[in-house]
């Protein structure tokens, strides 16, 4: 029964699913009509509202291309490499290396996001050199999968953001004046549930849609042929500067001294994870496992290719989130009667569910976890003081939102679809049906959460 929905969701998704640029655009056109309504704005406001908004996220947006970039640099390492082909041999069978690509990425995403989207990549590889038979395109939609839980774990923007009560209070309109620790948001028993079952449930479900023998898309070869870096003697003065370790060294233990000291005035390490030091340490841990460094240049000038699809979409998503946040003096915004609707049917119990899903609907248009920060924080954190929902609770709310409908939204496929030689339409049609069972799993989770007090 699960093989012919996925089949069919497969079928349905390449024959509709254009190419992930394409799709940015047509979102920026459903949101701009959609704005003539909701705001009453003409044409001529909205694309200044449009304009105006295209360069409001370039420091964001680095940030996220460093997050990328850096834990690509990383995972591949010679190191990182020799591990994940060992980790490979596990697989035995199809149904093997489905389920352990999910594990593997899943945990990786949990603790970093870049590097846990490159990790699964680069292991969906690993094992479709060495097990027979398995299907490609699930295989790195299961390395995909994993992604559902980033914004729930250590690198996610909006609980490593809220932690300072200065950037909770910005964005959330002064309702929230005190910062929320991370043993409230993605170290809560609660939420480490929510993962857990995750973790659980769905790498069975990824191995239960593998198609039969007849339907299966085995690897190219050529997409699993890597280039040879051939190392040559370095004889001038610049050549023996490029692979100076010694460099390296210096550049690692100014790393380590700074972090050192940094943890150390913190007081608490998790609480002072930012996306910063979160780039700093995968700088840091890259060089050094690198070596030398030219060639940590090489391996940062190959992870920057796998950024180019978010270098080109980003200033677009930060127009649609200025055309979702716009409105005329008095107004509403688009935004804001996605959310004041959600907010409006809900009760202590249901709020978080309803913010979860009001923040997966918006995550379409705005795929950003910061981006939808700034949006849904002065609606929600408001909401949530006056129905008496704590606030760690309520602001998880938006950050799995967020991260749910990941599934659908190809944006932060892109890098995980390079390193894979393949289309966001091969494997968005499995990943609906993880859309669907984790959209359950976090559902049950946030009820329960509300019936029980917690």
């Amino acid at each position: 029964m699960l093989k012919k929905i996925s089949n069919a969701s497969v079928k349905i998704i390449q024959n509709f699913l254009p190419d992930p640029f394409i799709f940015c655009i047509l979102l920026t056109i459903i949101v701009f009509v959609a704005d003539i309504f909701a705001t009453g704005a003409g044409p001529l406001t909205l694309a200044m509202w449009w304009g105006s908004g295209v360069w409001n996220l370039l420091a964001f947006s680095m940030q996220m291309a460093l997050v990328l970039v850096l834990g690509n640099a990383m995972a591949s390492s010679k190191p990182v490499k020799k591990l994940l082909d060992n980790i490979a041999g596990i697989a035995k069978t199809p149904a093997s290396g489905i389920i352990l690509v999910t594990v593997v990425s899943t945990i990786a995403c949990w603790l970093n996001w870049g590097f846990g989207l490159v990790v699964g990549a680069l292991l969906a590889k690993s094992i479709a050199k060495k097990v027979k038979g398995i299907d490609y395109r699930l295989l790195i939609a299961s390395a995909y999968s994993g992604f559902i839980v980033w914004h729930a774990g250590l690198s996610g923007s909006i609980p490593l953001d809220i932690v300072v009560a200065d950037n909770v209070a910005a964005k959330t309109a002064g309702a929230i004046a005190e910062g929320v620790p991370m043993s409230e948001t993605v170290l809560s028993p609660w939420n480490l549930v929510i993962c857990l079952a995750i973790l659980i449930l769905m790498p069975l479900v990824n191995a239960k849609m593998h198609p039969d023998a007849a339907n299966v898309v085995t690897v190219d070869p050529k997409l699993l042929v890597e280039e040879e870096v051939v190392e040559k003697k370095a004889e001038t003065i610049a050549e023996k500067l490029e692979n100076s370790r010694i460099l390296s060294i210096i550049v690692v233990v100014l790393g380590v001294v700074y972090l050192v000291q940094y943890f150390a005035a913190s007081g608490n390490i998790l609480n002072a994870l930012s996306l910063n030091i979160v780039n700093l340490i995968f700088l840091v841990i890259g060089v050094l496992l690198h070596g030398t460094p030219i060639n940590y240049v090489r391996a940062i000038t190959d992870a920057a290719k796998g950024a180019a699809g978010i270098i080109l979409q980003f200033p677009f998503y930060a127009g649609i989130q200025a055309l979702m946040v716009g409105h005329l003096e008095g107004g509403n915004s688009l935004a804001g009667i996605i959310s004041n609707f959600f907010v409006a049917i809900s009760n202590t119990v249901t709020f978080p569910v309803w913010t979860f899903l009001s923040a997966g609907i918006v995550n379409f248009f705005v795929p950003s976890g910061g981006g939808q920060w700034t949006v849904q924080g002065p609606i929600v954190g408001p909401a949530s003081v006056a129905l008496g929902v704590k606030p760690g609770v309520a602001l998880m709310g938006i950050a799995w939102g967020d991260a749910w409908t990941n599934m659908l939204q190809p944006f932060w496929a892109l890098p995980a679809l390079g390193i894979a030689g393949l289309g966001a339409r091969d494997i968005m049609g499995y990943c609906v049906i993880d859309l669907l069972l984790t959209g359950v799993i976090i559902i049950v989770g946030f009820i329960l959460v509300g019936v029980l007090g917690l």
